[in-house]
């Protein structure tokens, strides 16, 4: 049995051009050292992967390579280069920091440090993952990091920028690592598929690079692994069967239900894929991904967002073309709520199939919201006005939706709910069809702003408002007080003297407790505003200080047990005859 490499190993950059994605820093370490302009401490960051510690090797070999090329890329002939290749170079010190964090490493590497370089010019210290050091560690190292010997360079490797304390990222020159685009991964993977003598199509390897999520060495592990189960031909189906993604064209056959409008293949399709065993929440929000690369296919400028392979560009690009941008929008709407209140869903499956039937019915909501008010009873509308189990759902979606506009987001449309939910009451639905609140709260200020918007375009579009007096301000403030029951707050709005002054009703009061009494009635202006037919009728509160009372009253002395006697005697005489006959002294 031969001793196997995995390729990660087998396939490691020995010279700048090999590393893959990473131009900017192989050019400017490049030009560092043609301009011998090289710092003595390096910091390379970014997410694991991504050829931190590769780029880091490679600069140390070519410190210390005797016949460095025209271009700054070691020779990998000359004794230095070769001890480096077999892990025997005495100047490459390698520390992993993630098991030597205390200071006591470090006071031994600091030591080390104290002895200059057998051979070549410098002695390079790598330390990996640099953000696992202790503070004490960090202390100790800063003094030497600051003020090495002229023949020592630290180069510090770490997936966490942000735990480096600020006095070592001062005295480092740091490198920022980006993520590998999925078109570098699939070009370097079929680079390694030519050498192997391996057939793969371009599809799977596309699949592979999306599902390493930028970093190469998960992709060549990836790739290692699906070759370990179909051998010298790669095919997408193995791909997706071996790391058990769903095919695309599942999403492709939502999509085209979603538009056609037919909820019952859509029902049929989820529980397919549930019967392969996919959790809905990894289907949902595939299908909001799958949204997102229809999206981008509708403008020619975003097509370069796409990260598929030419077949699939295609396949997006013609179910692009007849979905339209409102459809698209609204589902990946409706997608995000869904995956919002997954967590919180008791009955995931029926949370995940009630998404998709609300999506099969975006079209027919849209129709409905375009359809005027005079002409709502129309053929087209009549399978829904007859069929009581479309009646919820196209009320559910109806909320998300505007005639001409994107949908709105999460927070406007909780507003809305509670009318879907009566229309569902009274058909005496169950449950499991019946629209469910958010548990996002409400906004009345996002509602009423909406409602003033309205106003103001009607008023722009010259609707018709009926014309305001003083007597018509005063039928309405009256039929208001008929509609409340305490008599309270019918006194003080009783009491109010009514003016009308420049489109402005002045209400005029006796009181500042009358003036807070009117202020709370919060329905008080809804209701006018409705009666009248003015949206944008307000109201001023006005305190009349002549009709407050400004007499103080008299303070009441208290009378004496005498006095008390001569009161009630000047009321009624035969007090004096009763107190003689039981000889009483109230005088006394």
């Amino acid at each position: 049995m031969s001793h196997f490499v995995v390729s990660a190993r087998k396939y490691r950059p020995n010279r700048f051009e090999d590393v893959v994605g990473q131009e900017h820093v192989s050019q400017t370490l490049k030009n560092a050292l043609q301009t011998d302009h090289l710092a003595h401490a390096f910091l390379f960051c970014g997410p694991r992967g991504v050829g931190k510690t590769t780029c880091a090797r490679i600069l140390a070999k070519v410190l210390n390579c005797q016949n460095i090329s025209a271009d700054y890329e070691p020779c990998n002939e000359c004794e230095s280069c070769k001890a480096f290749n077999v892990n025997a170079s005495f100047n490459t010190i390698e520390l992993d920091a993630a098991s030597n964090n205390s200071v006591e490493h470090i006071r031994a590497l600091i030591e080390q440090v104290r002895f200059q370089p057998q051979q070549g010019k410098y002695k390079i210290f790598i330390i990996d993952e640099v953000h696992m050091l202790s503070q004490q560690a960090f202390n100790a190292f800063l003094k030497t990091l600051e003020e090495p010997p002229p023949y020592a360079v630290f180069i510090l490797a770490t997936t966490e920028k942000h735990k480096i304390i600020p006095t070592i990222l001062s005295r480092c020159q740091i490198f920022d690592f980006r993520r590998i685009q999925p078109a570098d991964m699939v070009a370097h993977l079929e680079s390694i598929c030519v050498q192997e003598n391996i057939k793969a199509d371009k599809d799977a390897l596309y699949v592979i690079a999306q599902k390493a999520d930028g970093a190469l060495r998960d992709a060549l592990s990836i790739f290692d692994r699906i070759v370990s189960f179909s051998g010298h031909q790669i095919t997408y189906e193995d791909v997706i069967n071996n790391l058990n993604i769903l095919d695309y064209d599942y999403y492709f056959q939502v999509v085209d239900s979603i538009i056609s409008e037919d909820h019952s293949k859509l029902l049929l399709l989820f529980d397919t894929i549930m019967r392969k065993g996919f959790d809905p929440d990894i289907f949902i929000n595939g299908l909001a991904e799958h949204l997102r690369q229809v999206l981008v296919c509708k403008d020619p400028d975003t097509l370069s967002l796409l990260e598929v392979s030419e077949n699939l560009q295609e396949r997006y690009r013609q179910q692009a073309a007849i979905a339209p941008t409102r459809l698209i929008l609204t589902a990946l709407n409706i997608a995000n709520d869904c995956d919002l209140s997954y967590r919180l869903a008791r009955n995931k499956r029926l949370h995940v199939e009630m998404t998709l039937i609300k999506m099969a019915y975006i079209n027919r909501a849209f129709r409905s919201r375009q359809v005027p008010e005079q002409e709502k009873k129309t053929p087209e509308l009549n399978e829904v006005a007859t069929n009581p189990a479309s009646k919820p759902i196209a009320a559910a979606v109806a909320p998300l939706l505007t005639a001409n506009e994107p949908p709105e987001l999460p927070f406007q449309k909780q507003e809305q709910v509670s009318e879907p939910l009566e229309q569902a009451e009274k058909s005496k639905l169950p449950e499991s069809v019946k629209p469910q609140k958010h548990s996002i709260a409400k906004l009345g200020s996002v509602s009423s702003m909406l409602q003033n918007i309205m106003a103001e375009e009607q008023l722009q579009q010259g609707s018709e408002v009926s014309e305001l007096s003083l007597e018509n301000i005063q039928m309405a403030w009256k039929a208001y007080m008929d509609t409340l029951e305490q008599e309270t707050i019918k006194m003080h709005l009783r009491n109010v003297e009514l003016r009308f002054v420049e489109g402005r009703i002045e209400a005029i009061v006796g009181s500042p407790l009358a003036e807070n009494t009117i202020r709370q009635e919060l329905n008080l202006m809804e209701f006018l505003r409705q009666k009248l037919q003015a949206p944008n009728l307000a109201m001023t509160i006005e305190i009349d200080k002549s009709k407050i009372a400004t007499e103080v009253p008299k303070k009441k002395r208290i009378l004496s047990p005498k006095e008390t006697f001569l009161q009630m005697e000047s009321v009624n005489p035969n007090i004096r005859a009763l107190q003689r006959a039981f000889d009483l002294r109230p005088e006394e």
